[in-house]
């Protein structure tokens, strides 16, 4: 029994192509279309950007109405007192000194002061002669205890 193994054809190079590069074949062509009108939005941005510049020099220019209406009251008031003040200014004589009643100074009726000695000294204070060798002295002197009255 012989078997016969067919032998494989040699392919051309068109068939060597076909195999690797996958090619499509080509649509039909389609028939011309008209391109469909659209709308930029350069007109609708540019009325909302002249709507927003106006709104913002409306803005300033009512600020510096404002600023401006506040400066000339704050100089009518700077004005008034100014006025004001040039009438307090203005020189009066002073009476004259009553002669004919001379004056004699009284004494005072509140108490004399009673003068106190200072207390530099508190319960847990550095004593002088401690302050140099740099010891807290606590029970080494009474006086250190012993507020002074």
């Amino acid at each position: 029994m012989e078997r016969s193994h067919p032998k494989p054809a040699l392919k051309t190079k068109d068939q060597v192509k076909d195999k690797y590069s996958k090619v499509t074949p080509k649509p039909a062509a389609k028939e011309n279309t008209k391109p469909q009108e659209f709308k930029l939005h350069t007109g609708q941005r540019a009325v909302k950007r002249a709507m927003f510049n106006y709104s913002v020099a409306t803005k300033f220019y009512l600020l510096e109405i404002q600023k401006k209406q506040v400066e000339k009251v704050q100089k009518m008031i700077e004005d008034e007192e100014i006025r004001c003040l040039r009438k307090e200014m203005v020189p009066k004589a002073q009476l004259m000194p009553f002669f004919d009643r001379p004056f004699f100074p009284q004494r005072s009726n509140r108490p004399l002061t009673i003068p106190r000695e200072p207390s530099f000294r508190t319960v847990n204070s550095k004593c002088w002669s401690c302050i140099s060798e740099n010891e807290l002295c606590y029970f080494h002197h009474a006086h250190a205890l012993n507020p002074i009255k």
